[in-house]
């Protein structure tokens, strides 16, 4: 079953599924997918279920040799992709056969892209997931990202009968501007949030931006004078915003369990996928919402996703 063999791997190339959940209080951050919306759609282009595992492709893609007959789809940032040379199309299945050669190349929009296969990649699952943990070393392929030479096999599949197509409107955009919604707290009486800088004023992403979190620069969002600079660590779940003694936002993502410093917002769950296709430059801008309207949204972009399932049948 063996599927594909890794000629270059890219910037950061590690195999991923949904998450690994319920572990936390272990220390095993929950991992997976940064942007669950590209991944999940990967699988359906395949004819995958949602639990399969595939490529998460971090700002530089691999090139990648094709050992078995098979569906393939890129889906997450614009990344240009050739096959045996000839341009092909994201977000839409492709047949690939022995001896293809699949070439996907530095980002153009966006941070992070997902390459999906027929059956899902084949690893051990580790606490129940296939995802991995480079922080720890476990999970997908030997618990690290991709090397050149590695041989990847795939779960047996059945092909799609005719080519599966994301439809255009259902593509997401990813701007180097990004509206992310929050929800104040859970620590947002150390802050004076009348006149936090933290919503409404634009923050630029540093070069510290990981899968375990990103770093902001910006205007200092303030302690008030009578709060401690950090507060005795406590589980903390992706979207949490971090203000250190720096006061300097830290979005912490899913690679990280605890956190010992003020959460002044958390980033709605439909909003994290904007947060990890920004890269290194790119500005985000906090706008505050409310529970009920953080409901709302994911409901809908659940709903979005049942659409879309329905569509392909």
């Amino acid at each position: 079953m063996t599927a594909l063999k890794i000629f270059a791997p890219g910037g950061f190339t590690t195999v991923q599924d949904r998450g690994r959940f319920g572990f936390q209080q272990m220390g095993v951050p929950v991992s997976g997918a940064l942007d669950l919306f590209a991944f999940q759609v990967g699988n359906l282009l395949v004819g995958n279920q949602d639990t399969c595992a595939g490529l998460e492709i971090t700002v530089m893609g691999p090139k990648i040799e094709i050992l078995k007959e098979m569906d393939i789809a890129l889906t997450g940032a614009k990344m240009a992709m050739t096959l045996n040379d000839k341009p092909v199309e994201q977000w839409t299945s492709i047949r690939v056969r022995p001896k293809d050669i699949l070439t996907i190349s530095m980002v153009q929009q966006g941070c992070r892209a997902y390459l999906a296969v027929s059956g899902g990649i084949k690893v051990a699952k580790v606490m129940g997931s296939y995802a991995t943990y480079v922080g720890g070393k476990i999970g997908g392929f030997m618990g690290r990202p991709l090397q050149q030479g590695d041989i990847l096999e795939t779960h047996g599949a059945v092909l799609l009968k005719i080519p599966r197509a994301l439809p255009r409107k259902d593509i997401p955009k990813y701007p180097t501007h990004a509206l992310i919604r929050v929800i104040c707290g859970p620590q947002d009486h150390y802050f004076d949030m009348d006149a936090s800088p933290l919503l409404g004023t634009p923050y630029m992403v540093t070069t510290k931006a990981d899968r375990m979190g990103y770093r902001l620069q910006g205007r200092a969002v303030p302690i008030k004078e009578n709060m401690p600079k950090s507060i005795v660590s406590e589980p903390a779940m992706p979207g949490s915003i971090q203000i250190p003694p720096d006061e300097q936002p830290i979005i912490l993502l899913v690679e990280q369990t605890v956190g010992g410093y003020a959460k002044i917002a958390t980033v709605i769950s439909t909003d994290l996928p904007r947060v990890a296709q920004t890269t290194p430059g790119d500005i985000v801008q906090f706008e505050k919402i409310d529970l009920a309207s953080a409901h709302r949204l994911h409901r809908e972009e659940t709903q979005k996703f049942r659409r879309l399932k329905a569509f392909f049948g």
